[in-house]
């Protein structure tokens, strides 16, 4: 890496004005989420722009010749909504004491709770300066800009680990993920549960099959603009019944199918031709992300198999190691998908406020990892696997 005082940092308002290529060539091919063309869905479409709250502040780092060294997408944020880790009651805490959380700078992928690299440095040269630099480059912007704190979250262990040496403030998250042990077909995997939950398992499954419902799984070419179309309509429905007010837009799932087709895993349930439900997952190197569901009528178990066990089939089938199915739902657990430890990593302007933070994660930290012992307590799987 060139001399840190030849490099310049700066940052971009929007993903187009930096090069795919180059974007790319930090990010790495293995997670979809950080991929230029994701992200640039999320910015034209509307989903990801300043008037939905999340203002694009992408820091990019460019070496004396020109070339990009490393990237992070970053946005000033005027809400906590989007981000799956939980941070109202920090906003809470210091507007009480007549302060101001935000604007603030979250580093992560907007409506995306799935774990992925943030601190994107070219391969080549010294990639840990490089992280180490873009971290001082976040602290800059905020701290030039006046912003309460910096939030980045669903971090890999290399990441957490640089920002943690930076100083910064780790905290605890739980998910669930299905593990691929060499399984060859489902039945493969439901031998390595216990009897109940293999019997528990296949009646969901025969449940779903006799009630006449169809599966459907479209990648690559096979995707069209009506699957968008009827996806979209169980996005709304379900964004309407749970939350009120959806993230996405219709162009964005448009987009998202002409640039990166072959990334896509939307698996379709059909009944008497006509299409009842919906899951939309993101493929990877070795992992399958389930991201979002919808449903336009209501089977049993319907939720469980489009969601779970067809990713689960679609895994195996494709040699993937794992299935991560998002935040929230013990209810995964009984399909398989066992707790795993999230972290993500903050930096807070405020002395008195970061202190508070500290003293809070002190105590949060080892009761997430007592909740997820518990929670992993409570496997599917045959003491003997």
């Amino acid at each position: 890496m060139p001399d840190s005082e030849q490099v310049t940092l700066r940052v971009e308002t929007d993903i187009t004005a930096i090069a795919a290529a180059d974007w790319d060539r930090c990010a790495g091919p293995d997670n979809p989420f950080v991929s230029h063309a994701f992200l640039a869905a999320l910015e034209e479409s509307g989903s990801a722009k300043g008037k939905t709250g999340w203002l694009p502040q992408h820091l990019v780092m460019q070496a004396p010749d020109g070339a990009i060294l490393g990237v992070v997408p970053a946005y000033v944020k005027s809400h906590s909504y989007g981000e799956y880790v939980f941070d109202h009651g920090w906003a809470q805490a210091i507007e009480r004491a007549g302060g101001r959380y935000y604007p603030k700078l979250q580093v992560s992928v907007p409506f995306t709770p799935a774990t992925g690299p943030r601190l994107l440095a070219a391969p080549g040269g010294d990639q840990e300066a490089v992280r180490e630099t873009l971290v001082a480059g976040l602290e800059a912007i905020a701290e030039n800009r006046g912003l309460s704190s910096v939030h980045a979250t669903f971090l890999p262990p290399g990441d957490r680990d640089t920002f943690e040496q930076a100083g910064w403030l780790i905290r605890y998250g739980c998910q669930y993920h299905w593990q691929n042990e060499g399984y060859g077909t489902f039945d493969d995997f439901l031998g390595a549960l216990s009897s109940r939950k293999r019997k528990d398992i296949r009646k969901e499954r025969q449940q779903v099959a006799a009630s006449g419902i169809e599966m459907v799984t479209l990648t690559g070419g096979d995707l069209k603009q009506e699957h968008w179309d009827v996806f979209f309509r169980f996005y709304i429905d379900t964004s309407d019944r749970k939350w009120g007010s959806p993230y996405l837009t219709k162009d964005f799932f448009y987009r998202i199918g002409r640039t990166m087709a072959d990334r896509v895993v939307l698996i379709l349930a059909r009944y008497h031709g006509d299409w009842v439900a919906g899951a939309l997952n993101l493929l990877g190197s070795d992992t399958l992300y389930g991201r979002n569901w919808g449903c336009g009528a209501d089977f049993k178990f319907l939720h469980f198999e489009t969601c779970y066990y067809q990713a689960i089939d679609f895994a195996i089938a494709n040699g993937l190691k794992r299935v991560e199915a998002g935040a929230q739902g013990e209810h995964k657990i009984q399909r398989g998908y066992l707790p795993v430890r999230m972290e993500s990593a903050h930096w807070i302007a405020h002395p008195g406020l970061r202190d508070a933070i500290a003293h809070f994660l002190d105590r949060e930290r080892p009761a997430m990892e007592e909740q997820i012992a518990d929670l992993a307590g409570h496997s599917p799987f045959r003491k003997e696997s």
